[in-house]
C-alpha cells in the first residue's frame, strides 16, 4: 500500500511559473481523455483531482492531501491545487480538509493505482516538453 500522505522528492523545483505550465499541460491531457471517453469537452479541471494531484506529486514532490470530495497537494508547506478554480471545487464547503485515513481505504488506493500508468506517461511527456523549452532557450 502506498502512503500518498508522506513527502516525496521533487523531479523539478516548484514555482508559480511551473504551476502554470503544469496546469495548462494537465488541462490539455484532461481534454484528450474526454475525447477518448467520447465525453463532452471539459471547461475546466472539474473531476480531475486524482490525476492532477498524482501528476503534481510525481513532478514537484510533496504529499497528497484530501478527503472524499477532493484531493490536492502540499508542496513545501503550502497548499497547491491545480483545480483550485474548477467549478466542482468551488462547490465544496471545505475543499482543503485533510483526512489522512481516507488514503488508506482500499478502493481509494485502487483508484489512485489505476491512474498511475497514465500519469506516468504524462510525467515523461511534461518533462520532455520542459527540456525542449530549455533547449530552445539555450539556442536563442
Amino acid at each position: 500500500m502506498t502512503d500518498w500522505t508522506i513527502n516525496r522528492e521533487a523531479q523539478l523545483p516548484y514555482s508559480s511559473a511551473r504551476f502554470g505550465q503544469a496546469k495548462v499541460f494537465v488541462f490539455r491531457k484532461w481534454c484528450e481523455m474526454a475525447v477518448e471517453r467520447h465525453a463532452c469537452a471539459p471547461s475546466d479541471l472539474s473531476g480531475s483531482c486524482k490525476y492532477g494531484s498524482l501528476f503534481m506529486n510525481q513532478i514537484f514532490g510533496g504529499s497528497i492531501r484530501g478527503h472524499y470530495e477532493h484531493q490536492y497537494n502540499m508542496i513545501e508547506g503550502r497548499i497547491v491545487d491545480l483545480s483550485h478554480d474548477a467549478l466542482d471545487v468551488g462547490k465544496i464547503i471545505n475543499p482543503y480538509l485533510h483526512e489522512p485515513d481516507y488514503f488508506a481505504i482500499p478502493e481509494r488506493q485502487d483508484a489512485l493505482d489505476n491512474c498511475l500508468p497514465r500519469v506516468a506517461c504524462w510525467v515523461v511527456q511534461f518533462l520532455a516538453e520542459i527540456a525542449g523549452e530549455h533547449l530552445q532557450e539555450d539556442l536563442a
